[in-house]
């Protein structure tokens, strides 16, 4: 068998929003550099993802550490420099609280037009512990990385009538050369100079049926995980990461199982 490499790298600097494919990244205790970093909240702090606004997929953000930029179609793109100095607002994602610095009214007013609804921009601060693991997290769901391998999805991808992209399923870490749901047998990895645990399969939801380049939804690939990927009542692929040993991730890094379940 072939050694396993890093095949894949996404960042997603505004939840829900589109991924950005890199070629390299700074692995941080948080996960890759700046995912995660801004979300979308009603007035009353409720997160906002594509389970609720597929069109959140059109959006296609950028990040550099100072300026977000992000692009939908046509619509004149949105310029926001970062700010630390807003006001604090207490948010939820999912049944977890937290903290994001209100971004101010142009860009909320941007996000609303967008999403014909009233909502606020905001940028994490603070400290977010994940549910196991011992890790800590920004605004992502529950864990701070997302590892899928290309065999998995090659695997559903052989069920399925049309093939769907990665993308689906929005990882932050691609692998090739685990396997078929190799990721399901490992524990801890070493990536280049960095080491992940796995420590959570990752339960799927209606965001894998929607079209990450037009945000229309579907059935798939839902329907079809459900009759052999279900366990527990739920639908898994791909697992949840914590970082152990921080640094820099490149595409073609070799992969190396250092514990398995």
């Amino acid at each position: 068998m072939s050694p396993a490499v890093l095949t894949g790298l996404n960042v997603y600097p505004l939840k829900g929003g589109a991924g950005t494919a890199l070629t390299s990244a700074e692995l941080e205790a948080k996960g890759l550099r700046y995912d995660r970093e801004f979300m979308l909240v009603t007035p009353e702090g409720r997160f906002l993802s594509q389970r609720d606004h597929g069109r959140l997929a059109l959006l296609r953000p950028s990040y550099d550490g100072d300026v977000l930029t992000v692009r939908a179609g046509e619509r004149e793109p949105l310029a926001h420099k970062a700010t630390v100095d807003g006001p604090v607002r207490d948010v939820i994602v999912h049944r977890a609280r937290c903290e994001g610095v209100d971004q101010g009214d142009d860009a909320a007013e941007w996000f609303s037009a967008f999403l014909g609804e009233e909502c606020r921009l905001v940028r994490f601060t603070g400290h977010r512990p994940t549910s196991r693991g011992g890790g800590e997290v920004a605004f992502a769901d529950g864990y701070p990385l997302l590892l899928i391998s290309e065999e998995s999805l090659a695997d559903l991808n052989g069920r399925l009538d049309e093939p769907l992209p990665m993308n689906r399923f929005r990882p932050s870490l691609v692998v090739a050369g685990l396997g078929p749901f190799g990721e399901d047998r490992a524990r801890l990895l070493r990536i280049g100079a960095t080491t992940v645990e796995l420590v959570k399969a990752c339960a799927r939801c209606i965001v894998t049926t929607t079209d990450q380049r037009t945000g229309e939804r579907g059935r798939e690939p839902l329907r079809t995980l459900a009759a052999y990927r279900t366990v527990d009542r739920g639908i898994r692929f791909g697992q949840n990461g914590v970082p152990r040993t921080l640094g820099t991730l490149r595409v073609g890094d070799p992969v190396e199982v250092l514990e398995a379940r």
